[in-house]
């Protein structure tokens, strides 16, 4: 973050000074909403969660460092006072990125946000001082903590925009309006909150309407490959640069293919070269995820061989997302739990079948939250996908919608002993723990709030199988 002094910070969040014995003392440090993360010079900002209220920690925050601490009531210590910390850390956000002038490259879609944002963070990296989403922290919160960790030198600000209704997006767009804003795809996760793909659709392009016009260096990278982002170009005022395997995408991949591993290769093309690319991570999902870095890129300035070189070794920087490891015995673990929806689901068990070509293979499922009235058919769609795939053993976990998994399945062919429903973890690392064998690849994936990488943190566990030894990520 840039120095502020603390009558600054009150001045640009509307708030006041409260036991601040000098308001020219200046914010030098990290913003930060968890205490424990407090670095000296910082800034923390309290926020009261349903569990925990950061107030009660004002004092710890001081102790460890902060010069104050931004809350909605006094605390006992140095604190700029608002009525909403929300919209205050948002407001100092825009005002720092504002005077920063760094180039704000936005992106969002229904899947493979977090993965493509940890790509073209490492091919920007390569052009300029970048920072970017940790993880995937996408709201309100976690996108102007984000932004507030840029400094003078930063030279790209990647963020991640996630949503879960109209408005979303746009109120994002206006703490730190984007140059660039990516659309990946329009899908079913979050369906049933917004009441349909449309809806989906008309949210997601809040980004695009956000962008400045072409004259003024706005460009808008959509997917060509999806025709509700690629009919989002008559939404915005930029330049529009589309990706894809259409022929007439911008940037654009030719010949995919999977290696014995499960990794794509591929030749990719841009407006001014091709070059061959060999991507680290598992999946041919990941082909789209790449070409959107590699279009942010070029946009960039990138040549188009140091795009292939860096995609090639750019690895996945968040957790449980297709991390892959080998244990002792020879079984490969494949932790893709951090969330899921119906396409994450159907690219991940295609990943399973390439990497386990010529060995057994388990699909560890688990719900996939969030789809209103489509959740039983999509969830029944990927039992039976799992059967079409030959899938070797699947293993359902948890209630209700882990039995239509496998129900699709059972219903699919003729499927009995293959298809296993269990009611939990425990219960799902009990059986894989007395059934796996040596070589097998499991895969374990459900949405977030199943927790189901506890099933393979188990399996990797020292008692499972000795060390394990990472084989990729």
């Amino acid at each position: 973050m840039i120095p502020l002094s603390l009558g600054e910070v009150a001045e640009i969040v509307s708030g006041r000074l409260h036991e601040v014995p000098e308001p020219d003392r200046q914010v030098t440090g990290p913003v930060v909403i968890d205490s424990r993360e407090v670095r000296p010079g910082g800034l923390f900002a309290a926020f009261a969660g349903e569990r925990v209220d950061g107030h009660d920690f004002a004092r710890g925050a001081v102790d460890a460092g902060a010069v104050a601490v931004l809350a909605t009531r006094p605390v006992g210590v140095p604190a700029v006072l608002v009525d909403d910390v929300t919209a205050a850390l948002g407001a100092l956000a825009g005002a720092v990125v504002e005077r920063l002038g760094t180039t704000v490259v936005a992106l969002t879609g229904s899947a493979g946000k977090t993965s493509t944002k940890d790509l073209m963070a490492q091919l920007l990296q390569r052009v300029g001082p970048t920072v970017w989403t940790p993880g995937s922290l996408n709201n309100e919160i976690g996108l102007p903590v984000t932004a507030l960790s840029a400094g003078p030198g930063t030279r790209h600000l990647v963020l991640e925009m996630g949503a879960r209704g109209k408005g979303h997006i746009r109120y994002l767009t206006g703490l730190t309006p984007p140059r660039i804003g990516v659309v990946l795809n329009v899908g079913s996760a979050h369906i049933g909150e917004f009441g349909g793909r449309a809806q989906i659709a008309e949210a997601k392009g809040e980004l695009v309407e956000a962008l400045p016009p072409a004259a003024e260096g706005g460009v808008a990278v959509l997917n060509a490959d999806d025709p509700l982002v690629r009919a989002m170009s008559t939404r915005t005022r930029a330049r529009t640069v589309l990706f894809g395997e259409a022929e007439d995408a911008d940037v654009r991949a030719e010949d995919v293919r999977l290696n014995d591993r499960g990794q794509p290769a591929f030749t990719l093309h841009t407006p001014t070269g091709c070059s061959g690319v060999t991507l680290r991570l598992y999946g041919e999902h990941h082909v789209s995820n790449a070409l959107a870095a590699a279009a942010v890129a070029h946009e960039s300035g990138m040549p188009v061989d140091g795009i292939a070189t860096a995609l090639s070794e750019a690895d996945s920087l968040s957790r449980w997302r297709m991390e892959v490891t080998e244990r002792s015995d020879g079984v490969t673990v494949v932790n893709d739990a951090y969330n899921a929806n119906p396409e994450s689901m159907r690219a991940a068990l295609r990943a399973l079948v390439s990497m386990g070509r010529g060995r057994r293979t388990w699909a560890v499922l688990g719900e996939m939250a969030e789809l209103g009235e489509e959740s039983l058919a999509e969830h029944d769609a990927v039992g039976r996908l799992a059967v079409r795939l030959n899938v070797s053993k699947l293993v359902t976990v948890g209630g209700r919608e882990a039995g239509w998994l496998d129900m699709g399945a059972k219903n699919e062919g003729s499927w009995g002993e293959e298809s296993v429903h269990v009611s939990d973890a425990d219960a799902a690392v009990e059986l894989l723990r007395r059934e796996l064998r040596r070589g097998d690849v499991v895969l374990v994936k459900a949405s977030r709030s199943v927790g189901l990488e506890r099933v393979a943190q188990e399996l990797l566990a020292p008692a499972a199988a000795g060390e394990g030894e990472v084989a990729g990520r």
